[in-house]
C-alpha cells in the first residue's frame, strides 16, 4: 500500500463562495485558483448552527455537531458553574465578563474543559496512529502533546499577566499566538491581533513544510472573518488575497503548487459565511419584562433568565427550574414577532417547535421524510416556516439548508439554552459589551446566507461511501482520516 501524501487543512474563516470565485476571477488568488483547477470545488458546504467559529471550528476539528462535541455558541451559560461562558464575542463583550476570564476559558477551557472528552479530535485520531500533527492559531488545538506556554518570549510579560501560566494538550507542533511555540520558528503573531494571524499561519506552514516536520497540518487563515466584519462580506477579495499569499508562501518552499501537490494533499474550509448587517436587535431590551442575569449581577438568584447574544444568533435559558415548561413557552412567545427575530425555536416534548412569521413547525427525529444526508423526520404543521417542501418522501430546504438536523443538534448540546433565535437577514444581536457589526458582516443565523461555505478538496482520493448528496463540515475529519486509513 502507498504512503499517503502528506496533507494540509487550510480553514479561511468565513470564506464565501462567491467572493472566492471573484477572488480567483482577478487574478487575486492562485494558490487557491491552483487548488479549485486541480480538485473538487464545493460552493455550498453547509456550517453549524449556530454558524459561529467556536461550535463550526469544533466541528471541523471533530467530525461532530455540538450535540456531540458541546461546544453551544459564542456567549453560552454554563449551568453548572452558573455563569456566563464568553469566547470573544468582541473586545467590549470580553470587558463585560473579565479579559483573563474570558481569555481563560477560550485558551485554555474550551479544549481541556468544554470540548467533549469522550471524542477524539483529528489531532489525537492521527497522534494515536503514530503521525506528525500540526496546528497553527485555532480555537479548537487538542491532542496528545504536552505543551508549557513560551514566558520567555517577546511577550511574556502580556503572557503572565493574563495568566497564561498552564500547559496544555496539542498536537505534535502547535504554534498558538506567540503563547504556545513548540519550537523557534522566527514566526510571530503579535499575540494573535487581527490582520497579523495569516501572516503567521504562512511563516510556520511554510517552516514545517521546508524541514519536513508534520504529516498533517491545520493552517488557520482567521483575518479574512475580522477584515469582513469590518468591511462587509463583498469586500473579501482584499482579505482572500492575503489568505492565498500564505498559502503561496507554503507551497513555494516546496517549489511552487505542482511540486507541493505531488507530496501533499489540501483541505480548504470555511468554517461559514457572512451576511451583511445593516440594523440590529438588543435581546436584553427585547425581554425587558424579565429578570436578566448580568454579567456581574450583584443578586443573581434574583435572576429569571440567562441571555445569550451570539452574532445572528442567541440563546435564553429559564433558571427557575419550577414551571419550567411553561416559563419556555411564554419566553418563546415574548420572541416571536419582533421585528429582527426569524426563528424562534424549542423543545417540544420528545421533538421541536420552530417559529416564524410563515407558521409554527414541529417535528423530531424519526419518521418518513428523509434529508439529504439520509436523516429521517417526522414533521408536521407549517413546512413554510423553515421554507421546507417535502415530496415523495424527501424533505428539502433552499433557505436554511439542512435546517431540521442543525436544528436538533444544537438543541441536544447539553449546554445549549431553552428557546434559541436566528436574526433576519441584515439583523444581528447586540453584544453584551454593547457591540455589533452594523455596516459591516456577521453570520450565526440558519439562513443560508450565513451557512453555506467553500470546500476545496485536492490530491484526496474519492470519499470510499462515495461523495454525499449535501457536503458537511463534519465531513472534513473524516476525510483526513480516511485519507491516513486511520479510524475514526
Amino acid at each position: 500500500m502507498a504512503t499517503p501524501k502528506k496533507l494540509v487543512l487550510a480553514v479561511i474563516d468565513s470564506l464565501k463562495p462567491e467572493m472566492l470565485d471573484r477572488a480567483i476571477a482577478e487574478g487575486r488568488a492562485p494558490a487557491l485558483a491552483a487548488l479549485v483547477e486541480r480538485g473538487i470545488y464545493v460552493r455550498d458546504c453547509v456550517s453549524t448552527f449556530p454558524s459561529v467559529t467556536p461550535v463550526a471550528s469544533a466541528t471541523i476539528a471533530t467530525g461532530l455537531g455540538p450535540d456531540d462535541h458541546r461546544i453551544p455558541s459564542m456567549n453560552w451559560y454554563h449551568r453548572g458553574e452558573g455563569r456566563y461562558v464568553e469566547y470573544g464575542s468582541s473586545f467590549q463583550a470580553t470587558r463585560a465578563f473579565g479579559v483573563v476570564r474570558s481569555l481563560y476559558d477560550t485558551v485554555y477551557n474550551m479544549n481541556l474543559a468544554h470540548l467533549s472528552q469522550e471524542h477524539r479530535t483529528v489531532f489525537e485520531a492521527l497522534e494515536d496512529a503514530g503521525l506528525r500533527a500540526a496546528c497553527t492559531t485555532y480555537l479548537i488545538y487538542r491532542g496528545r502533546t504536552r505543551h508549557e506556554p513560551d514566558l520567555d518570549g517577546v511577550y511574556a510579560r502580556v503572557a503572565r499577566a493574563a495568566q497564561f501560566r498552564h500547559a496544555v494538550w496539542g498536537p505534535t507542533e502547535l504554534f498558538y499566538a506567540d503563547l504556545f511555540d513548540s519550537r523557534r520558528t522566527g514566526c510571530r503573531s503579535t499575540l494573535g491581533m487581527p490582520g497579523q494571524r495569516d501572516q503567521h499561519t504562512g511563516c510556520v506552514g511554510a517552516h514545517l513544510v521546508e524541514h519536513d516536520l508534520v504529516d498533517f497540518m491545520l493552517l488557520s487563515l482567521p483575518d479574512n472573518d475580522s477584515y469582513s466584519h469590518r468591511r462587509g462580506p463583498y469586500a473579501q477579495v482584499t482579505s482572500i488575497a492575503v489568505a492565498d499569499r500564505a498559502l503561496e508562501r507554503v507551497m513555494h518552499v516546496a517549489g511552487g503548487p505542482d511540486r507541493f501537490l505531488e507530496d501533499h494533499a489540501v483541505i480548504v474550509a470555511s468554517d461559514h459565511s457572512q451576511t451583511s448587517v445593516a440594523d440590529r436587535l438588543d435581546l436584553v431590551d427585547a425581554l425587558g419584562s424579565w429578570r436578566v442575569l448580568g454579567p456581574e449581577d450583584p443578586t443573581p438568584d434574583e435572576a429569571e433568565l440567562a441571555v445569550c447574544p451570539s452574532a445572528r444568533s442567541g440563546m435564553i435559558y429559564v433558571l427557575d427550574r419550577d414551571g419550567h415548561e411553561a416559563t419556555v413557552a411564554k419566553v418563546a412567545g415574548d420572541l416571536q414577532g419582533l421585528e429582527g427575530i426569524d426563528l424562534v425555536i424549542r423543545r417540544d416534548g420528545e421533538g421541536a417547535a420552530v417559529w416564524s412569521a410563515r407558521g409554527e413547525l414541529r417535528f423530531a427525529p424519526g419518521g418518513e421524510a428523509e434529508d439529504a444526508r439520509g436523516a429521517h423526520w417526522h414533521v408536521e404543521g407549517e413546512l413554510a416556516a423553515l421554507g421546507l417542501t417535502v415530496e415523495d418522501g424527501r424533505v428539502e430546504g433552499r433557505l436554511y439548508p439542512l435546517a431540521l438536523a442543525r436544528l436538533w443538534e444544537a438543541l441536544e448540546c447539553p449546554g445549549a439554552g431553552d428557546v434559541l433565535v436566528s436574526a433576519e437577514p441584515g439583523y444581528e444581536f447586540v453584544d453584551w459589551g454593547g457591540a455589533s457589526h452594523l455596516g459591516g458582516g456577521s453570520h450565526g443565523s440558519l439562513h443560508r446566507g450565513d451557512s453555506l461555505g467553500a470546500l476545496v478538496m485536492c490530491g484526496l482520493e474519492p470519499p470510499a461511501a462515495g461523495a454525499p448528496a449535501q457536503w458537511r463540515l463534519g465531513d472534513v475529519t473524516p476525510l483526513a482520516l480516511e485519507h491516513f486509513a486511520v479510524p475514526s
